[in-house]
């Protein structure tokens, strides 16, 4: 432990400092331990180096850099409208990522292995940004266009390289539309390279990770899901799609530092309905940048209806251009 300290090694330092911690609470002095503890993060805090591995903002590269896209969190929960239960929940987990050496002290891990559920539209990719954003963590998103290939065994020679990325760089990673890569094993349309995939993932998941690396899984369709993949996750949370009251809200969340005069929200909604979470805060924003830009201090019905027709024109050539 003084060697540590002496050589300017926290982490190590820390680190010991929490198993005495753990050691005194065994022994019954809970309020000993609890004050190193406090200490300990205080610490971190103030050296900057809350997290015991490297965070590393940079995007992949060499065999990693077509299978993983690199974004910079720019969502918080709170920026995020979603139900009690689901804010609850989803606290939980960070709550465990923040306290994880805590849990590693008495031989447990935190929850990091996800599955979000729900609609298109619902939240589930801004909720894995903001769960990136509140751990201060980069997330990393599988591109699985190109890890899905058609030749033998490159499929899970790839996820190979993705899950010991993970174990590797400390990050949330998301695999979205994930039931390309999950679905039933017995499913009619099914080849045996992909049943193949699955079982390497389902290998892959029940291994340990010494950096506690989040993973989403991400599906609009769950019914496609192969059974065995529920036993491997630490949490399945359901989304909804946002309804108008949470539209509504999600709106005026964004709009400051401006205000919206005699807002028509009938017309509003009804242009917003559709739209995911993350499209209508980015709405939103393009509307309070243009009227900052126009030295207006209001917005009005207008610039919130042309920004939130735009993000639908965006989606309707994304779904075109897929489909060509």
């Amino acid at each position: 432990m003084l060697r540590s300290r002496a050589e300017g090694d926290d982490e190590t330092f820390f680190s010991i400092a929490l198993q005495v911690a753990a050691a005194e609470a065994r022994q019954g002095h809970r309020e000993v331990a609890e004050e190193m503890r406090a200490e300990v993060d205080k610490a971190r805090a103030s050296s900057g180096r809350g997290q015991s591995v490297p965070i590393q903002f940079a995007s992949p590269r060499g065999s990693l850099e077509g299978l993983l896209e690199l974004r910079n969190p720019r969502f918080n929960l709170k920026d995020v409208v979603l139900k009690d239960e689901l804010v609850r929940r989803i606290n939980d987990v960070l709550r465990q990522q923040r306290k994880r050496d805590w849990l590693r002290e008495y031989g447990k891990t935190p929850n990091r292995r996800l599955l979000f559920v729900g609609p298109p539209g619902s939240g589930k990719t801004m909720s894995a940004e903001a769960l990136a954003g509140e751990l201060h963590l980069p997330l990393y998103v599988i591109r699985l266009d190109s890890l899905i290939t058609r030749y033998m065994g490159e499929t899970a020679s790839k996820l190979r390289m993705i899950f010991d990325e993970t174990g590797k760089r400390r990050g949330v990673y998301l695999f979205d539309e994930f039931d390309a890569v999950g679905s039933h094993r017995t499913a009619t349309n099914d080849v045996a390279e992909m049943r193949r995939v699955l079982n390497s993932f389902l290998q892959f998941m029940e291994e340990s990770s010494a950096t506690d690396s989040v993973i989403i899984c991400s599906t609009n369709h769950p019914k496609l899901l192969d059974r065995a993949l529920l036993r491997r996750y630490d949490q399945v949370l359901e989304f909804d799609a946002p309804t108008s009251v949470q539209i509504r809200k999600l709106i005026t969340g964004h709009i400051g530092p401006l205000k919206i005069v005699k807002a028509n929200w009938r017309k509003i909604l009804l242009e917003a309905e559709g739209l995911s979470q993350s499209e209508i805060v980015r709405a939103s924003d393009d509307a309070v940048k243009t009227a900052i830009l126009d030295e207006r201090r209001i917005l009005s019905t207008d610039d919130l209806l042309e920004r939130l027709h735009e993000r639908h024109s965006m989606r309707n050539a994304f779904t075109e251009t897929k489909g060509a």
